[in-house]
């Protein structure tokens, strides 16, 4: 049994039957929970996630389970009104989390510094008030455009993302988690001192990705998920394809050779981590 900790389910619409059938299959693959984001394309989307999470029955579909949030991508439109829908959407008992949210100084179409760093403090104030964990999204930044790099000149995603956590978050005692984790093992080594968990997707398993390698076999075994972004990061030997929730159990398989224990152990493990971040999701087992 796998939990598929972030997966973008409203992007299956290819067919009127696309994402039931995506869904058949991660329940025949052994994956009997999913975390659908709630971004959408822009913050007037966030509620499709919690939609389809409060829709899907099916007895051979896995349990939905919904997180909303307004990407970086799209700080520039983290306007009263999106942060009051996003507050009453977190409210939601089937909403387990807040996100996915961070910054990202990637692309140079991105928004500023200061606007993304504000909309995440106040997604952070929200999530905090709610007793919500929150979902990380952020982009290490040697990895950013030329462009991008003029743009953003020295400022660090990933340190700035611990920063701003580490002054408007931890106090709470809330937890999160470090989605898509693609940094080194001292990236690592701070998200974890933060209390949050690591979470490894598709890229996990690509010929250059050794850097996080070396931070997913660091991790300690009670932080770490894993998931796919689907349909993004398809795994080897499925990379280049639309990836979907039942290939996350290839990226298990290869973090559990990673780790020296059995792909049975890793799933356990991961969903026990999974549960204890998010209790309410426990008895969708049970």
């Amino acid at each position: 049994m796998l939990i598929d900790s972030h997966a973008h389910l409203d992007f299956y619409t290819t067919s009127p039957t696309d994402r039931d059938e995506v869904l058949s299959r991660a329940w025949d693959a052994g994956v009997k929970t999913i975390l659908a984001i709630g971004i959408g394309e822009n913050p007037s989307q966030m509620h499709v996630a919690l939609d389809l999470a409060n829709s899907v029955t099916s007895s051979h579909q896995p349990s939905i389970f919904a997180s909303a949030g307004i990407h970086p991508e799209q700080a520039h439109n983290a306007t009263p009104e999106a942060l009051a829908e996003l507050a009453r959407l977190a409210a939601h008992p089937r909403c387990i989390a807040v996100g996915e949210i961070g910054l990202d100084y990637y692309h140079i179409e991105n928004p500023d510094i200061t606007t993304q760093q504000q909309a995440f403090i106040q997604q952070m104030k929200i999530a905090a008030g709610l007793s919500k964990p929150i979902i990380i999204h952020c982009r290490t930044s040697e990895l950013a455009t030329p462009k991008a790099k003029e743009k953003y000149g020295p400022a660090d995603a990933a340190a700035d993302t611990c920063d701003l956590i580490a002054e408007h978050f931890q106090s709470s005692g809330l937890s999160g988690i470090m989605h898509c984790f693609s940094g080194s093992v001292d990236d690592a080594r701070r998200a974890l001192d933060l209390g949050f968990y690591l979470s490894f997707a598709g890229n996990l398993t690509y010929p250059k990705a050794q850097g996080i390698r070396d931070a997913a076999a660091f991790a300690p075994a009670d932080r770490i998920l894993v998931e796919t972004d689907a349909p993004f990061l398809a795994p080897i030997p499925l990379r280049g394809q639309r990836n979907e929730p039942a290939f996350v159990a290839h990226t298990a398989a290869a973090l559990a050779e990673l780790r020296g224990i059995s792909p049975e152990e890793l799933a356990e493990l991961t969903t026990e981590n999974f549960h204890q971040l998010f209790p309410s999701t426990r008895s969708s087992q049970s």
